[in-house]
């Protein structure tokens, strides 16, 4: 953990949060996206990583500090009354609230010292994800009414495992079908880019890039959670089948936590996320 106390670094990560808060939080994740796709190139044409692990991962972009402070800005949004606590993808700076963005500062300073602590002491899974999911969670308790795992309805659902679309993360993706076909699609592509380059991460950056079409259009496939976890099975295997498998069980493990936290709850807590870091812990762990 030697320069995680670095202050440049620290006020970087507020910036960072507050900026992802500005934009919101999908905004700040597909740019993240897009910025990833640029770093991956410069380094296939023999240039540093920089671009990919400082800007897209780092205190900029890194969906634990942008996309996170977004996410908990939006929560505490909705406590005030301004917008839902599940919506990531309005820009919080329309609101005019410099409270809402100091929110999203904050943290951008809070996701920096999680991320930096569980990677300082070497955690077996993808910590940006894991950073995600927790600061998410700090974000309900603090300003939600349905606590962690949401209330489930009975008026609703008979069942909190069975979801109306209603109020489900992803209407259009949500059956097995559909779960597989994505999974298996996207997986498999990862899985060969992955193989190709070497580069674990150019899937999850067209993913993640991707999300544009739902943020503009209302709907759109979701597949960052599959397209990592798929790269990094066929690294790990040098199998594109492989690969292909985890890009189905990402799909399904996403819609997992969906049900679990997300569905029933009144703030945003991403099931990509969660999926991507128990897959890569997963992999890590057992390939």
């Amino acid at each position: 953990m030697e320069g995680l106390f670095d202050i440049s670094l620290i006020l970087s990560a507020f910036g960072g949060g507050l900026f992802g808060a500005a934009l919101g939080g999908l905004p700040s994740f597909i740019l993240c996206g897009f910025i990833t796709l640029m770093g991956e190139a410069v380094a296939l044409a023999g240039g540093p990583a920089t671009v990919t692990t400082e800007i897209a991962f780092g205190t900029f972009f890194g969906p634990h500090i942008g996309f996170a402070g977004g996410v908990a800005a939006a929560a505490y949004a909705a406590k005030k009354g301004h917008t839902a606590g599940r919506d990531i993808l309005t820009p919080l700076v329309k609101f005019g609230k410099w409270d809402i963005l100091l929110v999203g500062g904050i943290f951008g300073i809070l996701g920096y010292f999680i991320q930096g602590f569980f990677a300082g002491i070497g955690t077996p899974t993808d910590t940006i994800a894991l950073t995600v999911v927790i600061s998410a969670v700090i974000a309900r308790l603090l300003w939600s009414d349905t606590g962690v795992f949401g209330k489930h309805d009975p008026k609703k659902s008979n069942s909190r495992w069975n979801v109306p679309e209603s109020i489900a993360w992803l209407p259009f993706q949500m059956k097995a079908g559909q779960l597989i076909m994505v999974g298996l699609g996207v997986g498999l592509a990862s899985s060969y880019i992955s193989l190709l380059t070497g580069s674990a991460v150019i899937g999850f950056g067209i993913a993640a890039s991707s999300l544009i079409i739902l943020q503009v259009m209302g709907a759109g496939p979701v597949t960052h959670h599959i397209a990592l976890p798929a790269a990094l099975a066929a690294l790990a295997t040098n199998s594109i089948i492989v690969g292909g498998i985890f890009g189905v069980v990402g799909a399904f493990v996403g819609e997992f936590f969906a049900r679990l936290f997300y569905d029933w709850g009144d703030t945003h807590i991403d099931p990509p996320a969660a999926a991507i870091a128990t897959l890569t812990a997963v992999i890590i762990l057992f390939l």
